[in-house]
Parts: C-alpha cells; sequence; structure tokens
C-alpha cells in the first residue's frame, strides 16, 4: 500500500470510531436557524445523519417512509440533515426556503448548511451523493452508505437503531 493511500485511508469513516469533531459557523455554514452546528451533539442518543446533495434530495424516499412508520422515541432517536450546499446548481435563496419548509414539517429533525463541503473534506464523505450514517448513543459511527439503500439496507439500520436504543 502506497504512503498516500495509507493517509487517505486514515482519514476515512472507520465503523466503531467516532470521527473527528466539525463545527460549522459562519461561512462555512450552521443550522438553518443561523446558530453554529457542532457534531459534539452526536451523542446521548442513537443519530441517524443524512448529508445530502439537494439534487438528489428525493433518492431515499423509499427509507424515509419506513423510517416514519417505526415511530422511534424522540428521547432516545434522532436525526439530522446536512445539506451540502456547494454541491448544486439551486440558488441559496431556493435551498434556504425548502430548509425552512422541511423544518416545519420534520420539527424534530436537526437540518443543517455545510456551505464549503466541510464534511466531503473531513469526514471524506462521497461528494455529489445521498450519504447515510448512524451513530449509536457514544457518537460511534455504525453503519454508512453514499447513494440509493436497498432493501436489505433499510432493514440493517432499522435493526441497528432498535438494538441501539435498548
Amino acid at each position: 500500500m502506497g504512503f498516500l493511500t495509507a493517509i487517505f485511508l486514515a482519514l476515512m469513516l472507520n465503523l466503531g470510531s467516532v470521527p473527528p469533531y466539525i463545527e460549522l459557523k459562519g461561512k462555512d455554514g450552521s443550522l438553518v436557524n443561523g446558530k453554529p452546528f457542532s457534531t459534539k451533539m452526536i451523542k446521548g442518543k442513537v443519530y441517524l445523519v443524512f448529508y445530502v446533495d439537494p439534487d438528489v434530495r428525493d433518492l431515499n424516499n423509499h427509507f424515509i417512509q419506513k423510517l416514519k412508520k417505526q415511530n422511534f422515541d424522540k428521547e432516545k432517536f434522532g436525526s439530522i440533515v446536512i445539506i451540502n450546499m456547494k454541491a448544486t446548481w439551486l440558488p441559496g435563496f431556493i435551498l434556504n426556503k425548502l430548509l425552512k419548509e422541511k423544518q416545519k414539517e420534520f420539527p424534530d429533525t436537526v437540518y443543517v448548511k455545510d456551505k464549503n463541503k466541510i464534511f466531503v473534506k473531513e469526514w471524506r464523505l462521497k461528494d455529489d451523493d445521498y450519504n447515510v450514517l448512524l451513530f449509536d448513543k457514544s457518537g460511534k459511527l455504525i453503519f454508512y452508505k453514499s447513494g440509493k439503500l436497498s432493501s436489505k439496507d433499510i432493514q440493517t439500520v432499522i435493526n441497528l437503531i432498535k438494538q441501539n436504543i435498548e
């Protein structure tokens, strides 16, 4: 294995570990309300994190519908949607409007704007895609996949949530 390959692999997300801390504020991004966002909040309960290119935002709607039907306890399970703002041709004002509408539709979900692909750079998430990450209560990554989730992937995520919210 080459030196650069080893460095790249060391920087990638590892299942069973807590990813490097990221804070989005100012020009790099924020919560929808403009306040800073920190990945330090990803602990204390099971979190499902979506890192999404707005151009493929409907790719895993089949998964979202199955997830909603599970009606997980909000005290033990949370969701965070991080929008890769630089991955789209859509203007910022349209994205902001869409995010505010989504926040009203899903008030328990945390919505975040990544304006400079910080998660792509720091966590090596797939750019211009739909990334799904699941974290246990301690903040360790227990599932990661980019792209469209298969039926098997969906069942795996739902089972992992059930196992980890106990």
